[in-house]
């Protein structure tokens, strides 16, 4: 069910990528609730909304307008004034409030509301003029459908929901680099599915670098480029020297940079003296990367540089859909999840020498409810466990539910990727895990991957979508 996927992208560039099971096709789970805004209408499609009758509720301090197609929108006086849009209360080259909050009478009524040049004209009791477009009204209307609408619009809640017979959405690595159109459909997939595979990128380092550039830049972490860090933790840990009773530093030894020697790619080896479990060769379960951060990465690359001859396979699992399973199954294990802080940690050295500590909800949710980030590393899940004793076993408990859900059969897709695939997915949503591969020493498996947060990708999508359909 990939239809809404290949309206987005020219030259049929994404295509299935077959898994272990035979035409795997996607699931649709509906969210629970009134959490689904696909249904929301948007405030106007079309042209430039009219304007029949715009008047102030002086006693409500409201904005009533009504539109030709029979609909009222309600604005606060308050609100009106705080976004005049006059070069002297908004700075109109960055479209930025220059108003000053100091400056904003939060209890002003309006001396006069009147059409003028298909424009909505308001003078403030100080004489002061705000004039606003109909459609940029129609966009802001307060309400429930409006604000969903565009809620909707601007951070593309609306998630598709899958299990083991997942069709990956998968798309060529030259075009997602170099066609808008492409681009866009690539990191609309990512985020309404979670996941999108890239092939035909080259089967050498460097390629999550020239990918990440396609968004803006790369997530710098403790786990850096190996070779890097070792001399970076050259310059950071300078040993100090007396000369003639003056304390001097040792100048660090220098080395040429490479085109792909940055500090914000890792490599994915089996590694001697690892200072991570993923820099092994045996099996991954299922994980987050990182929830030792209280600020996760959002969005995480993995290429494939070499592959291993036996064993490697990746798996991946939808977390947002087993939560929302687990609140359908076990409420109780959901509501415990979702509200108890976990301890993680990680401490070692790669970059430089680090030792963090985080406390996270292995589930989160936002305000209304909405699963919005799963927070989960049994590596990294500390020995502390900063709850009240006669919460251990509980916490267990519910910890166990969710694990298995994430280990059942039926919700784990599996794949092997090969030498110039590259795989993108939300870290925030998807739990991934590895297979036990056979390691040859240098020629063995070898993977390159880096993160970004999902600002820069919303950024990055939004602009895209601007530059592909017009979107305001």
């Amino acid at each position: 069910m990939l239809s809404y996927l290949t309206r987005w992208v020219s030259r049929g560039a994404f295509q299935a990528l077959k898994g272990t099971s035979s035409r795997p096709q996607l699931v649709k789970t509906p969210h629970i609730g009134n959490q689904t805004l696909a249904a929301a209408p948007l405030p106007f499609t079309g042209g430039s909304p009219g304007v029949r009758q715009a008047r102030a509720l002086d006693q409500e301090r409201l904005l009533q307008i009504d539109w030709d197609d029979g609909s009222c929108s309600l604005y606060p006086f308050t609100w009106l004034r705080d976004n005049c849009q006059c070069p002297h209360c908004t700075l109109q080259s960055a479209q930025a409030r220059s108003l000053l909050f100091t400056n904003l009478d939060v209890h002003t009524g309006m001396d006069q509301v009147q059409l003028m040049d298909n424009k909505v004209s308001i003078t403030w009791p100080d004489q002061h003029s705000s004039d606003f477009d109909p459609d940029w009204l129609k966009k802001r209307c307060f309400s429930s459908e409006a604000r969903q609408a565009l809620q909707e619009e601007l951070f593309l809640n609306e998630r598709e929901y899958w299990d083991s017979s997942l069709q990956i959405p998968t798309a060529d690595f030259e075009e997602v680099l170099h066609d808008d159109k492409a681009a866009l459909a690539w990191l609309e997939a990512l985020r309404r599915i979670g996941i999108v595979y890239l092939r035909g990128a080259p089967a050498d380092q460097g390629q999550v670098a020239r990918l990440s550039q396609r968004i803006g830049y790369l997530r710098l972490t403790f786990y850096g480029h190996q070779s890097f860090s070792q001399e970076h933790a050259e310059n950071i840990f300078k040993k100090k020297r007396w000369v003639n009773g003056n304390r001097q530093i040792e100048e660090p030894k220098r080395r040429d940079r490479t085109e792909t020697d940055t500090p914000h790619t890792w490599q994915v080896q089996d590694k001697p003296m690892a200072n991570n479990v993923a820099y092994t060769s045996g099996e991954l379960s299922m994980h987050t990367d990182y929830p030792a951060l209280h600020h996760p990465p959002g969005v995480q690359f993995l290429h494939c540089v070499r592959q291993a001859d036996q064993g490697g396979e990746s798996e991946v699992v939808d977390g947002f859909h087993m939560a929302e399973q687990l609140r359908r199954e076990d409420p109780e294990a959901f509501n415990i999840l979702s509200s108890l802080r976990v301890d993680f940690t990680d401490s070692g050295a790669d970059y430089c020498d680090f030792r963090v500590q985080s406390k996270n909800h292995i589930i989160d949710v936002d305000s209304e409810g909405r699963v919005t980030r799963i927070n989960y590393n049994n590596a990294t899940r500390d020995s502390v466990l900063d709850v009240p004793v006669h919460q251990v076993q509980p916490f267990y408990s519910s910890l166990k539910a969710f694990v298995e859900l994430l280990s059942r059969p039926e919700n784990v897709f599996t794949y092997r990727m090969e030498p110039g695939d590259l795989v993108t997915f939300d870290n925030w949503r998807l739990l991934h895990g590895r297979k036990s591969y056979l390691s040859r020493g240098q020629n063995s498996r070898h993977l390159e991957g880096a993160y970004l947060d999902w600002d820069e990708v919303m950024s990055r999508l939004r602009i895209l979508r601007k530059a592909v359909r017009g979107d305001s």
